[in-house]
C-alpha cells in the first residue's frame, strides 16, 4: 500500500464512530460500509492531513486513487474524489482511463456526480480530443453511470454549455426507466435554465417523451 494511503487510512480509522456508521450505510441503501465519519468532520480531517502531508505527486495519483477505491469504507472513496478534484488541472490527457475506472467501479450517485460535474467537465475542456473520443464511447454505453456522466459533465459550464449537445444526449436517453438517468436529465436542464430559461422551456414543451421526473426537475425554479 502506498505510504500516503496508509497514513490516511490510519487517521480515518482512529476517528471512526461506529454509532454513526450504521445510519450512514442505511442512507446509502446499504450499498457500502462506513467508518461513521460525517462530511464536515471528514473534510476537516482531510484539510489537516493535506497540511501535514501535502498533496501527492500527480505521478502517484493513479495508484493512490485506486488503492483508496479498493478499501471497503465509503469515506476512502470520498477522500479519493477530493484528491482527484485538487489535481484535476494537472492531469494528463490519458488520466481519463483512471477517471472512467472511478466512475464505473463502486458506482453510486455520491461519487459519480462529483466526478462528472467536476473533474470530467474540467478534463473535457482541457482536452477536446479526449472529450470527442470518450463522449462517443460513453453516450453509447450500456453502463448508465457513464451515460449519466455525459449528461452532467457540463453542469458548471454556464454560458459555455453546448445546449445542442445536451439536448442530443437527452434525446438519446428518452424512454429510459432508470431513475438516475431521468433525474440527471432534469438536473442538467434545471442548471442550464439559470442561463437560458426560454430555451429550456421550449425544449421541455417540445419534448413530449420527457419523463415526469425529468420535466418536474427541469421546471423546478421556472
Amino acid at each position: 500500500m502506498h505510504p500516503y494511503v496508509t497514513s490516511l487510512k490510519i487517521l480515518f480509522e482512529q476517528t471512526a464512530d461506529l454509532s454513526q456508521a450504521a445510519p450512514m450505510k442505511k442512507y446509502m441503501r446499504d450499498q457500502f460500509e462506513y467508518l461513521g465519519i460525517k462530511t464536515p468532520e471528514r473534510l476537516a480531517l482531510q484539510k489537516d492531513f493535506y497540511a501535514q502531508h501535502g498533496l501527492p505527486a500527480v505521478t502517484d495519483l493513479d495508484d493512490i486513487l485506486r488503492e483508496l477505491w479498493s478499501l471497503p469504507q465509503r469515506e476512502f472513496q470520498y477522500a479519493a474524489v477530493g484528491l482527484l478534484s485538487k489535481a484535476e488541472k494537472q492531469l494528463q490527457a490519458k488520466f481519463i482511463k483512471t477517471i472512467e475506472y472511478l466512475i464505473v467501479t463502486k458506482a453510486w450517485w455520491d461519487t459519480v456526480d462529483s466526478i462528472a460535474g467536476g473533474t470530467v467537465g474540467v478534463h473535457f475542456k482541457r482536452f477536446p480530443a479526449v472529450r470527442e473520443k470518450y463522449l462517443a464511447k460513453w453516450r453509447a454505453s450500456d453502463n448508465f453511470w457513464l451515460r449519466r456522466t455525459t449528461i452532467l459533465f457540463q453542469l458548471n459550464y454556464k454560458s459555455e454549455t453546448d445546449f445542442d449537445l445536451l439536448c442530443d444526449l437527452i434525446r438519446e436517453n428518452l424512454g429510459s426507466k432508470e431513475f438516475f438517468i431521468n433525474k440527471a436529465i432534469g438536473w442538467a436542464l434545471r442548471q442550464y435554465a439559470r442561463v437560458d430559461p426560454k430555451a429550456v422551456k421550449k425544449f421541455v414543451n417540445e419534448t413530449k417523451e420527457l419523463s415526469p421526473l425529468s420535466r418536474r426537475e427541469a421546471l423546478k425554479h421556472l
